[in-house]
């Protein structure tokens, strides 16, 4: 539909001068002097004069305080939820709750205010973009720092051996893969932080593709490289593979091209797929693989932002990276203590044998299996 432009009084400024109103030219047919057009012209002056501007309240060249803490809420969100895919099937639900309060309400925001807060992280010119540390280590650094307190799954490690614990539900864990992979688009799109030119929004397009393009690389990879070592595809890798691809894009979706981005994303797709077995070597019994995917994916994609922003330094990224890191597993690892000294970190045997489903909650997962 084509549209026509009709001034109209601005209250905030004397009667002579106009802001624009856009109005629909088929309006415009019928006589943009009365009806239609004067009620829109009425509506605007109207609500114009009963708004508080915005400008009086917080500073929008970045953005509302509302919407800002909202989009922040959702990467701190993020990172609880990273820890708990690695503590699954043995931990007592309120201790976990406790140390989420405490990752939530101390840790996360405190690190987060180094680097997006303006702290010394930003001063010292560590890039960070979307949080391949601010937001996936910090989760990733956690979640070690508890598997080592908690220990492993019962049966999970025999005689040196490695005993395999397929999940209950493929579909449904692919399903939640696709629902992350289309959030990511609002995570890393939306960390450009700005929609007011044409530039910024061809960056989120660009943050789009490039995001896009590193978790299918990474899935891909991950497909390929486990049908070379185990003669079969592995569908739990493949979807790990994709998450590894986006977590390694998250720290700079904007500059790389689309080629560059894809083996940023590979890359992690082959980082999952060698170190998900290796941490089984060391016993540390980690259920979704949320180390590998959100910390060493992490690492790596923090240190790629070299390879495709000019104003990034290696020995700055390093830095960043190791202090996020050591402050993260440090006070994880004293909150994890304290809480398994105090209330306890882990359920019984017993317990973790019926299932956490029932012997937490109360209820059956999987009623149709049991008796």
């Amino acid at each position: 539909m084509r549209l026509a432009m009709v001034d109209f009084p601005d209250p905030e400024r004397p009667v002579n001068h106009s802001t624009r109103l856009v109005c629909p030219l088929s309006w415009r047919r019928a006589d943009l002097s009365t009806s239609s057009c004067c009620l829109w012209t009425l509506l605007a002056r109207r609500s114009a004069k009963s708004i508080i501007p915005a400008a009086t309240v917080d500073d929008l060249s970045y953005a509302t305080t509302a919407s800002d803490y909202f989009f922040q809420l959702m990467f701190c969100a993020a990172t609880a939820s990273i820890v708990s895919g690695a503590v699954a099937e043995r931990i007592k639900l309120w201790p976990f709750l406790v140390f989420t309060f405490i990752l939530t309400a101390v840790i996360y925001p405190l690190q987060a205010s180094w680097k997006w807060g303006g702290g010394f992280l930003d001063a010292a010119g560590f890039l960070d973009f979307a949080g391949s540390s601010v937001v996936h280590s910090v989760g990733g650094w956690a979640a070690p720092a508890g598997v080592l307190i908690l220990g492993p799954r019962l049966g999970k490690y025999k005689g040196g051996q490695t005993v395999p614990m397929p999940g209950a539900n493929l579909p449904l864990a692919t399903l939640g893969v696709f629902i992350l992979w289309m959030g990511w688009f609002g995570f890393n799109g939306g960390s450009q932080l700005a929609m007011g030119s044409i530039s910024d929004v061809a960056d989120v397009s660009r943050i789009f593709v490039n995001t896009n393009a590193a978790a299918a690389m990474g899935a891909v990879v991950a497909l390929v490289a486990t049908q070379l070592l185990y003669g079969k595809a592995d569908l739990t890798m493949v979807l790990n593979g994709a998450l590894a691809g986006l977590v390694s894009i998250t720290a700079e979706p904007l500059t790389p091209s689309i080629a560059m981005a894809s083996l940023i994303g590979g890359i992690g797709g082959v980082i999952v797929v060698f170190t998900v077995p290796l941490l089984d070597k060391f016993g540390i019994d980690d259920v979704v693989g949320a180390i590998p995917v959100h910390l060493f994916a992490g690492i790596w994609g923090t240190i790629a932002v070299v390879f495709t922003n000019g104003d990034a330094s290696l020995t700055t990224q390093l830095y960043g990276i190791l202090v996020i890191g050591i402050f993260t597993f440090i006070i994880s690892s004293i909150v994890w203590f304290i809480i398994a000294k105090t209330i306890g970190l882990r359920v019984s045997e017993e317990d973790e044998l019926v299932g956490l489903d029932r012997s937490e909650l109360g209820m059956d997962a999987y009623p149709e299996f049991t008796n």
